[in-house]
């Protein structure tokens, strides 16, 4: 794992807030949301590492606080951006396209994190400009160069990116995909001992001309896992939730991308950890295939650096895949699930969406009261908070109850 993690990231430092969340039990409350007939409270600062479970307050789940990592960049969006980036801006890109719906928080965190780095990005969103730009898509369009794509043409998304990344290219540019640039470090024997070495290579080419680098929808490529081993390296220390006690991972899942690196990760390592993932965008058979496709992808650029035998473990499955608690068409929202992400904001501080990480909350919460004392839970909160704003555009019943909701 060291020779793996030998290499320049995107953030700093892994290091993420650890809180733990108190579930009691309360009588329902008229006009409540879907968590009506529980409370929770949070403790900020719980004992971690070999004090965890010494002071015991019951039924409680502890949450990873990814969603704290960066204002417009955060939770598994900066993960998944952390080992990309650093290859990118070694390989000499001076642009890089990719895609996502309306509200991508994905996109967001590429048009940041590419400002941020001196690179340009361009952002093919699928549909139409909104009247009022919010949300991400308003953060999307101040750091990055937007572009509406009619959906007809954004279902063939792969052609879609390689068309208009040739023409940001021009006549004289380039244009490589992320899969493509790693391969090509191998090839040019770029890699001393296990580590990427910046190559200090001139942004684009010796007559200034663009060298454009297609990240895929999500980022859900294997590279994108290396950030999920950083975080599950860390999180795994003595003082943190250490390597030899059980815990159950709960993990809302888009692309499942996030879900897979957890659980490669943690294999990887030996550690005694589940990883559940709750189902949001497609069927159980998608997301196995999603979770083998990455596997194998990762295999094969990285097993010079891992042991082959533990990696050959995962061909038997490494996540466990459910189904949301009420389940839906992907980004619908149900009545309720407005009122209950207000009711856990009041109570713990912590912001939900509820297309996203309410899901995982809620698998949280009932895995918790159904075990209590022995659920050893951690949700891995991935962010997702400012789609919030898009939703409240497009769900304006939904959120102009909230005046009217009845505080506890």
């Amino acid at each position: 794992m060291s020779k793996l993690l030998d290499r320049r990231w995107t953030l700093l430092i892994p290091d993420t807030k650890i809180h733990q969340i108190t579930v009691s039990f309360t009588e329902g409350r008229k006009g409540g949301g879907l968590l009506s007939n529980v409370s929770f409270s949070n403790n900020n600062h719980p004992h971690l590492g070999k004090k965890m479970f010494e002071d015991n307050p019951g039924s409680s789940f502890y949450i990873v606080r990814d969603d704290l990592l960066h204002p417009f960049v955060n939770g598994n969006k900066a993960r998944k951006l952390d080992g990309l980036l650093p290859l990118i801006e070694d390989h000499g890109v001076t642009d890089v396209v990719t895609c996502g719906g309306c509200q991508s928080a994905h996109a967001a965190a590429v048009a940041v994190s590419c400002a941020e780095r001196g690179l340009k990005s361009h952002l093919l969103l699928r549909g139409e400009q909104p009247q009022i730009l919010t949300g991400y898509n308003l953060i999307s369009t101040i750091y990055g160069n937007v572009t509406y794509v009619p959906r007809s043409f954004y279902a063939h998304r792969e052609g879609m990116l390689q068309t208009h990344a040739s023409m940001v290219a021009g006549n004289n540019g380039s244009v490589v995909y992320c899969n493509e640039i790693i391969d090509a470090s191998l090839a040019s024997q770029t890699l001393q001992f296990s580590k990427f070495v910046q190559m200090d290579a001139p942004r684009g080419t010796e007559n200034n001309s663009n060298k454009v680098a297609i990240v895929n929808e999500g980022a859900g490529d294997a590279v994108a896992l290396l950030g999920l081993f950083r975080l599950v390296d860390y999180l795994s220390q003595d003082h943190l939730l250490g390597k030899t006690r059980a815990f159950n991972f709960v993990v809302d899942s888009g692309t499942g991308t996030t879900a897979v690196g957890l659980g490669l990760g943690a294999m990887y390592l030996g550690l005694p950890w589940k990883i559940t993932a709750i189902m949001l965008a497609d069927t159980i058979d998608s997301y196995r295939q999603q979770e083998r496709r990455l596997i194998a992808q990762f295999k094969s650029q990285f097993c010079y650096l891992l042991d082959s035998h533990f990696l050959n473990r995962a061909n038997d499955g490494i996540v466990n895949w459910v189904d949301r608690f009420h389940p839906r068409k992907f980004g619908n929202i149900l009545e309720g699930e407005i009122d209950a992400c207000q009711q856990v904001a009041q109570q713990t501080g912590i912001l939900l969406d509820p297309v996203y990480t309410l899901a995982a909350w809620e698998t949280a919460t009932q895995i918790t009261c159904a075990y209590e004392a022995d659920a050893n839970l951690v949700m891995l909160h991935t962010g997702g908070t400012l789609g919030m704003f898009g939703l409240a555009q497009r769900y304006k019943s939904h959120f102009g109850k909230l005046n009217n909701a009845i505080k506890s």
